[in-house]
């Protein structure tokens, strides 16, 4: 059996997140299912806003780099998504920002969102479960960057009440569309590796 290597993150650093509730539940799931997990927060990757005088005067930021190389170790990625304002969050966007531009000697920029596989998912307090966040999400890393994003997408509306202690779902489709979501990752990084 093959065990794909998977990065799992929050678009949210803000204390007690729901996206990060379910970035982590993903993670155990995916760690349930062979892969092999890497789960990080970008508050350890802190950026300055992208601003391209910056990135000519200085280049990207070391942070980029790193998240950058990281992401080229793995085969699949899976992203909680929060929303905002009915679009991504701009810690989000600022960072898949910046990693697109950190390209090495003879590397096209945007060489991370290649060759993996992108699963995306968002916990909202609305009814609508941060599906207008995974739009805007989805648009930019399908359309702008060029990545592999799946169709099976985990949205768990009114994610306030969402999680058990255990932080495990409550509401039965969005546990099982975060199931669907996970096991159709682990297939894609399998056929990669």
């Amino acid at each position: 059996m093959r065990h794909p290597k998977i990065l799992v993150f929050s678009g949210s650093i803000r204390g007690g997140s729901l996206n990060t509730r379910l970035a982590g539940l993903a993670a155990k799931r995916l760690a349930l299912a062979d892969a092999e997990v890497t789960r990080i927060s970008l508050a350890d990757y802190q950026m300055p806003i992208y601003d391209g005088d910056l990135e000519q005067e200085k280049g990207p930021p070391e942070a980029a780099r790193k998240l950058k190389r990281l992401m080229q170790e793995q085969h699949g990625v899976f992203i909680a998504c929060p929303e905002y304002n009915a679009g991504m969050t701009p810690l989000l966007k600022n960072t898949l920002d910046w990693v697109s531009r950190v390209a090495d000697q003879g590397e096209a920029p945007g060489i991370a969102f290649k060759n993996r596989v992108f699963c995306l998912g968002a916990a909202s307090p609305g009814a609508l479960g941060g599906i207008r966040g995974l739009i805007g999400s989805r648009t930019v890393l399908e359309i702008g960057l060029g990545a592999l994003v799946l169709p099976e997408m985990a949205m768990v509306p009114d994610a306030g009440k969402a999680f058990d202690p255990q932080g495990n779902l409550v509401n039965e489709m969005s546990s099982r569309a975060l199931d669907a979501a996970v096991q159709r990752l682990m297939r894609e990084t399998r056929a990669l590796i």
